[in-house]
């Protein structure tokens, strides 16, 4: 089985490539669908625990070698707070105060943060079209975070209508998805340390179950009724979010992490946003107001440019020659 996904991952099978995202995209719809009936950080612990536990099982199956060192253990759980309890965290309590579509879109501007600190840590190029696309991304995260009105007061002059209670806007649920950005970035930049002391999978399956415990416990502390009014159908939709928008998104995702080039890689994440407007749009009937569209196409020609960067300019390049 595991020769079987070496070749898969070898070959660059686009489907596998490309599943991480599906997944992620339509399980922040199934997320949004059941959050009105559960808790945040109940939710979020429980797509992190089991699926941990998932992934932990297939490790044994296919026989991959446990964390043997207490440096092993350090990476996994600083690994495991930040990718697991704060991004999951930021996630399920942003996911309360914004759509599933926009939420993702939020989320998946990671890539801006992770090209930075790639080119910063491991040396890989960014370049000009990595440059504009960065540009254009924080571009297109304004359009999303920042309130329509303080937009259009600005663009007519008017700076009264600017309020600047800033803790009110880092409650708003577009900037709990951006920190939830952050973190998850963070986590892919802490994946190739991890990995020189533990197996990617296993640090995977590791990270979910000590980074769900923290959201657990806060949910014992601050929330109530975190299960009594879950449906069937909510059961449903969460134990797809954490097996396959969890278990098996995070284990391939976090598997190609740690082979292959950080910056392309975390770019695809451009995928999970048409995804999930698309079934937010079909089931949840999601809407956008038409700055907050702006955003979205600008956030995704950014991550597009900086996923396509060398290629973009190596055609540069040849016609100038020519």
């Amino acid at each position: 089985m595991e020769s079987t996904l070496k070749k898969t991952v070898n070959s660059k099978t686009p489907l596998l490539y490309i599943a991480p995202f599906f997944l992620w995209g339509t399980a922040m719809v199934a997320m949004k669908g059941v959050i009105s009936h559960t808790t945040p950080f109940f939710m979020a612990g429980l797509r992190l625990f089991p699926a941990g536990i998932l992934i932990l099982i297939v490790a044994a199956i296919l026989k991959r070698p446990q964390p043997k060192t207490v440096k092993a253990w350090l990476w996994i759980t600083l690994f495991a707070v930040i990718d697991g309890t704060l991004f999951q965290g930021f996630l399920a309590t942003g996911l309360v105060r914004t759509n599933a579509g926009l939420g993702s879109v939020m989320i998946d501007s990671q890539p801006l943060a992770v090209a930075l600190l790639s080119s910063w840590l491991f040396g890989e190029v960014i370049g000009l079209f990595g440059f504009l696309g960065l540009i254009i991304g924080i571009l297109g995260i304004t359009l999303i975070g920042i309130p329509d009105h303080w937009i259009y007061g600005i663009l007519q002059g008017d700076f009264t209508v600017i309020n600047f209670d800033l803790l009110g806007l880092l409650d708003n649920g577009e900037w709990l998805m951006l920190l939830a950005a952050l973190s998850m970035a963070v986590g892919t930049i802490l994946i190739r340390y991890v990995c020189q002391h533990c197996d990617p999978v296993v640090a995977t399956g590791w990270h979910m179950i000590i980074g769900g415990i923290p959201l657990f416990s806060l949910s014992a502390w601050q929330e109530s009724r975190q299960w009594i009014d879950i449906t069937a159908s909510d059961w449903f939709a969460l134990a797809y979010a954490t097996i396959l928008g969890s278990a098996i998104a995070y284990g391939i995702f976090f598997y190609l992490a740690s082979k292959g080039n950080l910056t392309s890689l975390s770019a695809l994440t451009f995928l999970t946003p048409v995804f999930a407007l698309l079934f937010g749009n079909l089931i949840l009937a999601e809407v956008l107001s038409s700055l907050q569209l702006a955003g979205v196409c600008l956030t995704l020609i950014s991550i597009y440019l900086i996923n396509m960067r060398e290629k973009l300019g190596k055609i540069v390049n040849e016609s100038e020659i020519i």
